[in-house]
């Protein structure tokens, strides 16, 4: 049974879909950012399914190399989930008021991550986390076993263009002018 769409109130279509599994997780945060663009958000509420969104804007961060990355200043609490093996939620609390949620990708100890930037009807992190009642609660959720928030694959084609990371003119060059954010088209 299909749920609705929360922002439009729509119900949302049932499509032939699978729940993405760690190997897709587990690659380099570059593939893992641009492949998730098409893919679909679900986000689960107490009665079935609330939502489901398609991803259409990510950002790559890469290491502990990248200036720009959380993980740049080592493993600390904020960051540890980080650490571990592809397939988890990072959610981190920014300006006082806003929930950032990322997917760690990459092998353990490899700390990557990908930021949700826009999903369907929603552009913008922060707008897309609170509208949804995505919070600090969802660190660490494992998204391949999680009954309350996963990614699965619609198998839809997407014209994908790449572009400078946004908001990041701290971390100076190089990293600032990577083409590390991938667009759908």
């Amino acid at each position: 049974m299909p749920g609705k769409n929360l922002k439009t109130g729509r119900p949302t279509k049932m499509q032939n879909t699978s729940r993405l599994s760690r190997t897709f997780y587990t690659r380099d945060v570059l593939e893992v950012a641009r492949d998730l663009i098409g893919k679909d958000l679900v986000v689960s509420g107490q009665d079935g399914i609330s939502g489901r969104f398609e991803i259409l804007e990510t950002e790559a961060y890469r290491g502990e190399e990248d200036i720009a990355c959380h993980a740049s200043k080592g493993k600390t609490s904020r960051t540890e989930v980080m650490y571990r093996e592809g397939g988890l939620v990072y959610m981190y609390f920014i300006y006082g008021m806003y929930w950032m949620m990322n997917i760690v990708a990459g092998e353990r100890n490899n700390p990557q991550a990908v930021l949700i930037r826009a999903i369907e009807g929603y552009n913008g992190p922060g707008k897309l986390t609170r509208d949804l009642g995505i919070d600090g609660t969802f660190y660490g959720e494992d998204l391949t076993v999680s009954q309350r928030i996963w990614l699965e694959k619609i198998g839809r084609k997407c014209n994908i263009i790449t572009g400078p990371r946004i908001g990041i003119d701290y971390a100076g060059e190089p990293w600032k002018s990577r083409p590390w954010r991938f667009v759908k088209k």
